[in-house]
């Protein structure tokens, strides 16, 4: 949780699921464009002198994993989280 900025307390007990999916989206969403101009970059070095095939544009040659729909994605149930939240804290009390 360190970088993320939220205390462990605050993660397990006192945010919701979806509270924390938007956190963590934010700051994965922080380093989107420094990501978009590393690609830019590697593709104007790629093809700055040209191509003998279609040159490809700059989202089809290099695909972010965030730019790619999943369609394996099932959303997570309440029941998901009560038996994680359950095992996590049997883990705790072992301790």
């Amino acid at each position: 949780m360190g970088e993320i900025g939220i205390s462990r307390h605050e993660f397990y007990y006192e945010l919701k699921w979806w509270e924390v999916k938007s956190i963590i989206r934010g700051y994965n969403a922080r380093h989107h464009h420094g990501w978009e101009q590393a690609r830019l970059v590697a593709y104007n070095a790629r093809f700055c002198m040209g191509s003998k095939n279609p040159i490809p544009t700059v989202t089809n040659w290099l695909k972010f994993p965030w730019e790619m729909k999943r369609l394996n994605d099932k959303p997570v149930s309440d029941e998901d989280i009560d038996d994680l939240l359950a095992d996590i804290n049997a883990a705790n009390a072992t301790k």
